[in-house]
């Protein structure tokens, strides 16, 4: 079950959402505590990449709640949604930098777009969080000279700019070398503890993945399969974590996409 209300930030109760009449989350509740690294993990398609665009207010839940700091961001307007956002931090998938802009001027964009500040202060503000990334030096480059590792470490810069209290992570680890990955999950865990974030990510890795967390929650078939400390989680008996979490090809997620028997398909000698 969620955690109480005080000690977590983001709270989904009784959430449904989908597309169309396909059901993506199907009557969820789970807990973001607040302060602490939450991993969302699951097979693909499951939902995962869906709750971040829910607390970010990108889509809207058919019924139930999503609660950011206490207040419901499904009925929110424009305004109210991009005070909330102003809150959060977004690390998308590939990093998505601007192509044309260099590496600092990536960094100050959403300084000079939400803020007043003046130039000075936007300058050391940047070269602070290319400095806690480990890139104050590679200021100048521009996207396309930077390595996939580098590409995102810029974009996690980007995001922690406006000190927010959330921020989220699209699938970090994806397509990294073993280096980058784990330097990438470092800094995760570090800039979590050291700026007092709540952090919540989206991940496939396994290893660096409970290595980092203090929450995991394992989305499966639109529901939460189990939700907990890591050890929680490699602990559990649902047949369906256990699969997941041992990477076995047997078990409830089947291998062969339903469909008509090797008879019926076969047999009749016409294609359908």
């Amino acid at each position: 079950m969620p955690v109480p209300s005080s000690e977590s930030l983001v709270e989904l109760r009784h959430l449904t959402f989908g597309y169309g009449e396909r059901i993506i989350l199907d009557d969820i509740s789970l807990s973001v505590p607040r302060g602490k690294v939450t991993a969302l993990m699951g097979a693909s398609g499951g939902g995962k990449t869906t709750v971040l665009r829910l607390i970010g207010g990108q889509n809207r839940a058919q019924s139930g709640q999503l609660l950011f700091d206490g207040q419901d961001v499904t009925p929110m307007n424009q305004k109210q949604i991009y005070a909330a956002r102003r809150r959060m931090g977004m690390l998308f998938q590939f990093g998505a930098l601007f192509a044309d802009l260099s590496v600092f001027e990536n960094v100050a964009f959403p300084l000079r777009e939400h803020t007043d500040l003046p130039d000075a202060l936007i300058r050391d503000i940047v070269l602070m969080k290319l400095n806690a990334v480990g890139l104050r030096g590679a200021r100048d480059l521009m996207p396309s000279d930077l390595s996939g590792g580098m590409a995102r470490r810029i974009a996690l810069a980007r995001a922690i700019a406006l000190d927010p209290e959330l921020v989220m992570y699209d699938e970090p680890f994806s397509g990294l070398d073993p280096i980058s990955l784990g330097t990438a999950a470092r800094l995760i865990r570090q800039l979590n503890d050291s700026m007092g974030l709540t952090s919540i990510f989206v991940s496939h890795e396994l290893e660096q993945t409970f290595a980092i967390a203090d929450h995991v929650i394992i989305l499966a078939n639109g529901k939460v399969a189990t939700q907990g400390t890591p050890d929680e989680v490699r602990q559990s008996k649902d047949p369906l974590v256990y699969q997941y979490v041992n990477a076995l090809p047997d078990g409830p997620v089947h291998f062969h996409y339903p469909c008509p028997s090797m008879a019926e398909d076969f047999g009749s000698g016409v294609a359908s």
